[in-house]
């Protein structure tokens, strides 16, 4: 029973998707609050925020009234979803395909490609070895 789920366990899928879930959840909120308190005023050194709030670059509509593109808010979720990927690859991924490979490697089998079978004979060759064969039984 407790292998079965061990097995279970160690497919790889499970374990990354829940660590994904699980991680990326939890480090999404310090992400955040780096990206509001850091990056957000460095964008706003070269880009205006409008009366929203928004940082982004203003364009005038055909009312003339001012539209602001919302750049510093793509320029923000951007950098929190590399932030979380980068966390959750290098503290958990990473280390359990070497944990992997390492329990792979103490199995004794190779966790490398399997060898590639010789290669087929051709069609001419094949005839030429039931020649063969059907000659040698006549023969006998």
């Amino acid at each position: 029973m407790l292998k079965g789920f061990k097995d279970f366990l160690l497919r790889g899928n499970v374990i990354d998707l829940a660590v994904a879930v699980v991680i990326g959840t939890a480090f999404t909120a310090i992400v955040t609050a780096v990206v509001n308190s850091i990056i957000n005023p460095f964008i706003s050194l070269f880009l205006k925020a409008d009366a929203a709030g928004e940082f982004g670059i203003p364009v005038p509509n055909i009312y003339g009234e001012t539209v602001t593109f919302p750049i510093g808010d793509l320029i923000s979720a951007i950098i929190s979803f590399l932030a979380v990927a980068a966390v959750v690859y290098f503290v958990f991924v990473l280390p359990m395909n070497t944990f992997k490979a390492h329990v792979e490697a103490r199995k004794g089998t190779p966790a490398e490609e399997p060898e590639e079978e010789p290669a087929a004979a051709s069609e001419a060759e094949l005839l030429v070895e039931i020649r063969d064969l059907l000659k040698a039984q006549r023969g006998a």
